[in-house]
Order: structure tokens, then C-alpha cells, then sequence
């Protein structure tokens, strides 16, 4: 995977887990907040089932508050033991039983599983640098690795946005199953104000999605698109990344009056990336200009990212761009040409660092 190959580092390998794993049922995401949860709390490296089911269960539960469907297939026994807590059918205690037998006879085993292809009619591709080892079948548990503590125990500026990356990523699966993704979760689009992705169903009545900030970190490794200086999405951190139209905002009238040779809405994920600061409004920000060539290829390959990373953002950039990769490249240049014929000025900022996608 080249996203790992060109930065091989414990962040981007536990984003390639979150972002490009394949996804029938969110159990990989609870896991993954269990996951931080336990190595924030560092009591010891083994951790039992029984230990892993309650934290396990309980990120579940709550989203199934909100999100009753969890997976693409029909809910089994702790699936429904999950539901049975919410309504007040059973306690925790027999939640943890359940849980501790019935929740984890995949999750485990496909936890590391990114980019699946097939190979003699079996599925994998497991990444090298792991979070955990397996040991059910000698201490009926997982045994911690130096990686996740490295990751989590300082709960710092990159785990948290980690820990929000994984988030954004449920609440985008999870919608996709919930509006039945083929039909509905295709025209997502950007709120300025709210700065949440959303989608409209038929009746036009409005579904907000997750946080666009949270949904588009991971595929710049936190990163800032244009110079590639380190951005959060923390709300309380000096460097609070901006989420910037890549073909500026201010073309959307003369999209609007340019009929059926205008580029898709300006406004769709495939030209939303995050920003720093002095990229998108400092003294030479980009602010109406129109990014330069080598910026656009880059655009390119974060679009790539988003349509290899499975569902649902793969639809919606399919839609908005075109149905395979030449002519989305097509598509861009269009809307290249398109920008600078009706802005004029090309811009580009040194970078502050390797270019890391």
C-alpha cells in the first residue's frame, strides 16, 4: 500500500487499519476505541476477554443508540445482547458474559486485515506493524504491543486526532448502511457553517454525517494538504486545521451559470481537503486563486485514497468525478481549466516538509 509505504509509521498504520479495512459489520471500530481506551488506562499488556468484553460492548451500545443498524448482515446473539442492554433486558453482567463469548469470533482475526484481495479464495493482506497479538488459545486473551502504547499512552495531539479519525470513520459506515448506501449515501456535500459532510434522502429532508474535519484527517496523515505542516482537528489546538475548497468556494456562481460545461459541484467531498492556517488565509494564502498543477495531481491521489478505502466516500467520488481513474483525471483538468479560466492567478506554497501523499 503505498499510503503506508511512502510514511511506514504507527499512525498511518493504524489509519490504513481504520480507513482501508474492508467493513461488514462496525465491530473493528469498537474495538478500536476499546483499544484506546485499555492503553490509556495501562494496567497491564494481557487483557482477558472478559476484561476487553465490557469496554468492548459499551462503545456498541451507544452507537447503537443512535445507529440501529451495525452491520450488513442479520444480528446475532450479541449484536441483540447489545440491544437487549439498552432496553433494560439484561445487565451488564450478562452483557460482559455474552460479549466475552459471542463478540469477538471475527474481529480479532480481522483487525489487522487491510486492503483485501483474493488469493487461492481466502482474504488478506496483514499489515507488519501489529496493536495487539492474539493468544486466546493459551491465556484466552490479547497480549498489547509496544505499538498501541506508543500510539495511546500519551494521550497527545496525534492520538486524539486517532481517536476522532476512528469516530468520523463508524459514523460514515454506519450512515451508509443505515440510508442504504447504493441509493441514498451518494450526493454527500459540505455544510460551510457546521462544517459537517450530509446527504439529502428523496424527500429532500437533510441527514448529517459525521464531522468533515474527522472524515478527511486521515488520508493526509494530519498533514496539511498544501505545505504539508502538522494540523489537528482537536477544536482546542493552536493548530486547528481549516477545511478549504481546493477549487475556492467563490467559483460556485459561475458554476451555477456555467450549464453543461460547468464541474460538479464545488461543494462535493472530492474537492474538500484541510488546510493550515497560513495556507488557506495567512499573508500569502490561497484564498481565491487557483491551486497549481502539481497541487492538483496531489488532489488526484487523496481521491484515490478515499475510493480505495472501500465504502461509503468510494460511491460519492465515483458520482462526483467519474468512474475510473482516467477520467477522473479528465474530470480534474476539466475543472482545472474551468477555475483558471474564471480566476486567472496561480498559487502554490513552499513546502514545510517531505510530501508524504
Amino acid at each position: 500500500m503505498n499510503f503506508i509505504d511512502v510514511e511506514p509509521t504507527l499512525e498511518n498504520y493504524w489509519r490504513a487499519i481504520i480507513l482501508f479495512g474492508k467493513n461488514t459489520a462496525s465491530y473493528k471500530f469498537a474495538l478500536a476505541k476499546s483499544l484506546i481506551d485499555i492503553s490509556l488506562a495501562k494496567d497491564s499488556d494481557l487483557i482477558s476477554l472478559e476484561d476487553l468484553a465490557l469496554p468492548y460492548a459499551m462503545h456498541l451500545c451507544e452507537h447503537l443508540k443512535h445507529n440501529p443498524k451495525q452491520s450488513t448482515f442479520k444480528s446475532g446473539k450479541f449484536i441483540n445482547a447489545c440491544y437487549d442492554f439498552n432496553n433494560q433486558a439484561i445487565g451488564q453482567d450478562e452483557l460482559m458474559h455474552i460479549t466475552t463469548k459471542e463478540g469477538f469470533k471475527y474481529v480479532l482475526d480481522a483487525f489487522h486485515v487491510v486492503n483485501t484481495k483474493a488469493v487461492n479464495e481466502r482474504f488478506f493482506d496483514v499489515i507488519d506493524e501489529q496493536f495487539f497479538i492474539d493468544e486466546r488459545k493459551y491465556n484466552k486473551g490479547i497480549r498489547l504491543t509496544d505499538n498501541l502504547f506508543k500510539l495511546f499512552y500519551v494521550f497527545d495531539n496525534s492520538a486524539d486526532n486517532l481517536n476522532q479519525e476512528t469516530e468520523s470513520r463508524w459514523n460514515l459506515v454506519e450512515k451508509a448502511w443505515a440510508l442504504n448506501m447504493n441509493k441514498n449515501l451518494l450526493s454527500v456535500e459540505y455544510d460551510n457553517a457546521t462544517k459537517q459532510l450530509f446527504t439529502q434522502d428523496t424527500n429532500h429532508r437533510r441527514t448529517d454525517i459525521t464531522c468533515s474535519r474527522g472524515a478527511l484527517n486521515g488520508y493526509q496523515k494530519s498533514r496539511c494538504f498544501y505545505c504539508f505542516t502538522p494540523i489537528s482537528i482537536a477544536s482546542y489546538h493552536s493548530m486547528l486545521a481549516d477545511v478549504d475548497h481546493f477549487f475556492p468556494h467563490t467559483l460556485k456562481p459561475q458554476v451555477a451559470n456555467a450549464g453543461c460545461c460547468r464541474p460538479v459541484n464545488v461543494d462535493g467531498v472530492w474537492n474538500l481537503v484541510l488546510s493550515c492556517t497560513d495556507c488557506n488565509r495567512g499573508e500569502n494564502g490561497k484564498f481565491a486563486q487557483v491551486p497549481a498543477p502539481q497541487l492538483l495531481q496531489r488532489l488526484h491521489t487523496r481521491n484515490e485514497y478515499l475510493i480505495n478505502s472501500h465504502h461509503p466516500l468510494r460511491e460519492t467520488l465515483i458520482m462526483q468525478t467519474g468512474k475510473n481513474e482516467r477520467s477522473r483525471q479528465y474530470f480534474l483538468q476539466k475543472s482545472f481549466k474551468f477555475s483558471k479560466e474564471h480566476l486567472l492567478h496561480i498559487w502554490q506554497p513552499m513546502p514545510k516538509a517531505s510530501q508524504l501523499f
